[in-house]
């Protein structure tokens, strides 16, 4: 779901050119570099909704639309990935943010993502589920359910799973694909127990944004703990188009044996 080298590499071109220019191109240089530092300034001053206005691009959002059409194209800027990301470090742990993450609801689909950005910077475990708890029944598309890994959690197992539990029998579709995706992301390692793939199996409805997580959830645990993970699909527990999304996701999987592959074709 990323490339700023391009502009990083036109900005070295403008400055090697600089250097072999004469006295009065490199005076301009240095005009240039001033008028780049104010930009800089102005950047530091203007809002995070403002930031983002001004990297937005239409050729970008038109792509981007393409890939959350259930949002309106309107609330859409486009502005890439690595961008957001390095708004939401430039504003880490000042008021700034303290207030930007007070906006709610935010307008844009941008804003939200730069949110959850924030939200995963949090050091303090309570601190970050608090604003994780808060966030979630805002969030109305996959790009930002699923880009957002809080830090805080890895190392706060026992005090996560219970609330991972609560999110993934939650009413909202975001908060459950939220709660699935931190138990395959945290807890099909060294923490992983066999009933968590039945918390999963009992999740059900017609939403394909949860269904589809189900299905990567179980393509996950089949390249993690094959053993354990395999029999749902044996004794097809999942729903016939999560059963089928699961086994095509698995065997598109660089993590799963060609030997399992070959037999969860058999189960299709």
């Amino acid at each position: 779901m990323e490339k700023i080298g391009i502009e990083a590499e036109c900005f070295r071109v403008i400055e090697d050119k600089t250097r072999i220019a004469s006295h009065y191109d490199g005076m301009e240089g240095y005009i240039s570099g001033r008028h780049l530092g104010s930009n800089k300034r102005r950047s530091c001053q203007m809002t995070v909704s403002e930031r983002l206005a001004e990297l937005g691009s239409e050729k970008y959002r038109t792509f981007q639309s393409r890939l959350v059409p259930n949002i309106p194209r309107e609330t859409i800027l486009g502005v890439k990935t690595p961008e957001m990301r390095k708004i939401a470090k430039e504003i880490r742990g000042t008021k700034e943010a303290e207030a930007f993450l007070a906006e709610l609801p935010h307008k844009y689909y941008e804003e939200n993502l730069v949110h959850f950005f924030l939200i995963a910077m949090i050091p303090d475990f309570d601190e970050c589920v608090q604003a994780v708890e808060t966030f979630l029944p805002y969030v109305d598309c996959w790009p930002v359910c699923d880009q957002s890994s809080p830090k805080a959690f890895a190392k706060n197992h026992e005090k996560l799973l219970p609330l991972i539990r609560k999110w993934i029998g939650a009413e909202h579709v975001y908060t459950v694909r939220f709660g699935i995706r931190m138990l395959m992301n945290e807890f099909l390692g060294e923490d992983f127990r066999p009933e968590y793939l039945e918390w999963v199996a009992k999740v059900t409805g017609e939403d394909y944004y949860i269904r589809m997580m189900i299905a990567w959830f179980f393509a996950t645990a089949l390249a993690k703990k094959y053993d354990e993970s395999v029999v749902y699909i044996e004794d097809r527990r999942l729903e016939p188009w999560t059963h089928k999304k699961a086994i095509q996701k698995a065997i598109e999987s660089y993590r799963v044996s060609d030997e399992h592959k070959d037999y969860l074709n058999t189960l299709r």
